[in-house]
């Protein structure tokens, strides 16, 4: 490659960066309203960049996809890297979490159906209270979500992604993604609408709790519940 032609992919990259750092922008704000306070914008920003300019440097246009879905993967996979790096819950939460797993694992092998918050606290040999108050401290910490089961939260959108036949997805993840559709699909009721809410509709926890008319906290331990549910579903995919 001349110099010349050297110069102007330089530009060319340039141009993309500057381009798209509105889209690391509001990925970052998409993120930080699902996040503790803990958590800076600003890190998430600088963390985004850093995924733009590898989706910059990487991107193949031959491949048939628009850079802005190619970058947007990226820029989401580096702010999640840097969440993870950055771990702010305790350690008896993630202790506990797993406990709640284990639990539903095992009383839903055992009994063949859904299990009750009821049958899980007793379970576990501790007050439908305080498995409640682990179910939020669980949520709080935002440490198990989809990202956790092994595929981004767009996962949930399973009809749109496979039409558009993103050439960047692995035929491992396209499996993953219908056995965890049909996984959601055997949730609750209340417990599946709460996801739909939250991940397709983009609702927060409160607008979620006007629609059911319940309380944040109970929408929150909700939530926590059917994540913990489709973990301990979604056991074989865990590595």
């Amino acid at each position: 490659m001349g110099k010349a032609d050297a110069y102007s992919t330089q530009t060319d990259k340039s141009v993309l960066i500057e381009q798209y750092t509105v889209l690391v922008k509001r990925i970052a704000y998409h993120l930080l309203a699902r996040l503790p306070a803990s958590v800076l914008v600003d890190d998430l920003i600088q963390s985004g960049m850093i995924g733009l300019l590898e989706a910059s440097n990487n991107f193949d246009h031959t491949k048939g996809a628009s850079f802005e879905t190619f970058a947007g993967i990226r820029i989401r996979g580096a702010m999640l890297d840097e969440i993870r790096r950055g771990d702010w819950t305790p350690r008896s939460v993630h202790k506990n979490s797993r406990m709640v797993t284990d639990a539903i694992k095992e009383l839903e092998a055992e009994l063949g159906r859904d299990v009750t918050d009821k049958e899980v606290a007793d379970k576990l040999d501790i007050s439908l209270n305080e498995y409640h108050h682990i179910l939020n401290d669980v949520s709080s910490g935002k440490i198990i979500g989809i990202d956790d089961l092994g595929i981004n939260e767009d996962a949930l959108n399973l009809e749109d992604k496979e039409k558009s036949n993103e050439p960047y997805n692995q035929i491992e993840q396209i499996v993953f993604k219908r056995a965890l559709s049909e996984c959601i699909s055997t949730l609750p009721e209340r417990e599946s609408l709460v996801l739909s809410l939250y991940y397709d509709e983009e609702l927060n926890l409160r607008e979620i709790g006007q629609v059911l008319d319940v309380s944040e906290s109970r929408v929150s331990q909700i939530h926590s519940q059917a994540m913990h549910r489709l973990k301990a579903r979604m056991h074989s995919w865990q590595s």
